[in-house]
Order: C-alpha cells, then structure tokens, then sequence
C-alpha cells in the first residue's frame, strides 16, 4: 500500500494487545497511520515496529496509564493536537467479577476511570478536530453486558455509560460527515479476563469468540455505517425490537401526575 493510500490517523487504545492490537493491525492494513496508546511500552514497541514493517505506515506510541489524570491529560493533548486524526478507538478497558459489598474501592475507581472518564476525555479531545474537518470515525468498544449485570454492577454499569454516551454523540453529529459507532462483543478471547482475575475457559466454547473475528466484523459494521455493532447477533430484527421497545417505554414515562397505583 503506498503512502497516497493514507487515510489519516488512527488512535487506538489499549493497543498493546488482544483487540486493540488487532484494530491496529486491521487499520494499518486498510492505510492509516497510528498512534497507539497503553501502559505496557515494551509491547507497544514491538507492536509498532511489527507495523511499521507489514503496512509501511507511520507509526508512534504513547505508553500512558489511562486511570491515572496526567497521563489521559498527556494523550489528550496529543490527539487534540494532531490534525491528521481521522479515527479514534476507544478500546481500554478493565475489568472484574466483584459485587460492590467487597468490591476493592481503588480498583473499582479505576475501572471507572478507564472505562468511562478517559474514555469520556478522549473522545472528547478529538471531537472538534473531527467536526471541524467534517471528516473521521469514533468507535467506542463497550459490551454486551452492558444490557445485563451479571459480571458485576460496577463493570456493567461502566459499559451502559459507554452506550448511552455513544448514541448521544450519534444525535450529536447526525447532520455531519462524522461517524460514531459503538461495538457491542460478547466474550472474546483476549488477555483481559485473566488481567480481571476471571477464566474465559469456564465458559461455553461455542459463545467465545477470538479477536480477530471480533474486530473484523466490527470493521465491517463501521464501513456500513451501523451505529450499534453487536458481532454475535444473527437476526438484527432483535436489535430494532429491543431499541424500539425500550424508545416507547421511554415515551410512557412522562405525566403530569404521578400514576394511579401511587395515590394515598
């Protein structure tokens, strides 16, 4: 692919495996240079220098802590900065089993940092950038549980935000050329439920897909400008039904008066 090929640059965190180094893989190969973002910065290296000789892109890393301030400050200054920014994956994550009775507060604060405030920032760091240009992609990678609280409220708490967040920013940008799409997987073969002190193995291995099928159909539903991409769903009747049922309860929560089962 030569550089006339180039499709501007790609953020994507949590890049230093599992699904980010496969978006950033997959997004090398489609012509787009990267700024990779994570904490491990050994990893994040051999990623990029893997890169850089596969796909011939221009590639930098930030090694950043996203639950820590300064450094999401740090990436937002240098995305906010870059001009040649055209996607943003928002793919850090942490996770965790614990209900919140014994939960670790400091953990639980920095899953909520990751998930939900860097996430937050960073999104909005590039936005403008985006919108000034009338050009780009946000992808937000949330979860399947973020319909169900199973895994623990904490974590699927994190990931509600993150698709309420995205179908705000979806209104948000309607009339433009912007694209933001949110990515819905179901359990992924990746690092990060050993990182979250779970066991992908003691579940059924007919629901457990690998990242890089995750990601590739991800990258399919963006191309086709889907706003809710959800790899493992069959019948996206199912999507509809379930959107549309909850917009109309939505609408029957309005009154000027409190309903009738609540008079004294």
């Amino acid at each position: 692919m030569s550089k006339n090929d180039n499709k501007g640059t790609a953020v994507v965190t949590g890049a230093s495996s599992g699904i980010g180094a496969v978006y950033a893989d997959r997004l090398a190969g489609q012509g787009y240079d990267l700024v990779l973002v994570a904490r491990r910065a050994d990893r994040l290296q051999e990623l990029a220098e893997k890169l850089r000789h596969a796909y011939s892109r221009n590639v930098s890393v930030i090694a950043a802590d996203l639950s820590d301030d300064d450094d999401v400050r740090r990436v937002e200054q240098a995305i906010s900065a870059d001009e040649t920014v055209t996607l943003l994956v928002n793919n850090a994550g942490l996770g965790g089993q614990a209900v919140v009775a014994i939960a670790d507060a400091d953990a639980a604060e920095r899953m909520i940092k990751v998930n939900v405030v860097a996430l937050t920032r960073l999104t909005r760091a590039v936005l403008p950038g985006l919108l000034a240009r009338n050009r780009g992609a946000i992808v937000n990678i949330a979860s399947v549980l973020a319909f169900d609280t199973s895994f623990g409220g904490i974590y699927s708490g994190t990931k509600a935000y993150v698709v309420n967040f995205t179908e705000a920013l979806q209104r948000e940008v309607a009339d433009t050329e912007v694209r933001v799409q949110v990515v819905l997987p179901g359990a992924t073969r990746t690092d990060f439920w050993e990182l979250s002190g779970s066991d992908i193995d003691t579940l059924p291995k007919e629901i457990i897909m690998t990242a890089d099928d995750m990601v590739d159909a991800a990258l399919v539903g963006l191309a086709r400008g889907e706003a809710v991409t959800v790899p493992a769903l069959a019948d996206t009747g199912k999507l509809d039904t379930f959107l549309g049922a909850r917009q109309a309860f939505y609408g029957s929560l309005h009154a000027d008066k409190p309903a009738a089962r609540y008079a004294a």
